[in-house]
């Protein structure tokens, strides 16, 4: 679970310094927004179960992913044109290998099944909440026109299903990650979204303000 932990991690730290690199900020911010979005989750994660002192701060190796990611970024950009989208490829990497080991994470703690799903979905919305929030950014989670936090869930349920059942193995896991990242790449590609809050409303315009609009792409 370990390396599956320094993935998602990585993941979610690429996604935090592309943002960073749209925003325009330096280096410092990019390592600030990578080591945020990589270790946010997992850290909310421990200090919820209290477990102690939070993994990332026992292990050193966990800081080492966020930093490879953003000397990645530092090196790469100038060649991803389309850094939106790379953002959510990466964000939802992470997405589908965080929802997969806080659940477990959870588990392992003796918490409730239930409960477990719902410290799955944090451990894999916490850190983009945290990106996005910092960055200036309307968070996916909280986006009417996306659909963030369902493929996460549907992904921790389904690894409490399999651990229950004993049929969670590494085959079963990877199928279930791959089937979480597909959902929410596809959500980004078709604009699915969840029900709004109050039936028979709108949802806001897509239409940007100039500036934003600029930068969005």
């Amino acid at each position: 679970m370990l390396s599956a932990d320094l993935l998602g991690i990585f993941f979610f730290a690429v996604s935090g310094s592309l943002l960073a690199a749209r925003k325009g900020f330096d280096i410092i911010g990019s390592l600030a927004l990578a080591y945020m979005t990589g270790l946010g989750g997992g850290i909310v994660r421990d200090l919820i179960i209290d477990q102690g002192v939070p993994n990332v701060f026992v292990n050193t190796i966990y800081l080492l992913p966020p930093f490879l990611a953003a000397i990645a970024v530092y090196l790469m950009s100038t060649h991803l044109q389309k850094l939106r989208y790379f953002i959510s490829l990466f964000d939802a990497g992470g997405l589908a290998l965080f929802c997969i080991t806080g659940t477990l994470v959870a588990l392992e703690a003796g918490i409730e099944p239930i409960v477990a799903v719902l410290l799955g979905v944090a451990t894999a919305c916490g850190g983009g909440l945290l990106r996005d929030i910092t960055a200036n950014e309307t968070p996916g989670l909280f986006n009417p026109r996306d659909l963030y936090a369902v493929p996460a869930f549907l992904g921790a349920s389904v690894t409490v299903l399999l651990e229950m059942t004993g049929w969670f193995n590494l085959l079963t896991a990877t199928i279930t990650a791959v089937a979480v990242f597909v959902m929410r790449m596809l959500a980004v590609r078709f604009k699915w979204s969840a029900p709004l809050a109050v039936r028979g409303w709108s949802r806001p315009s897509l239409r940007l303000p100039r500036s934003r609009a600029d930068n969005a792409k």
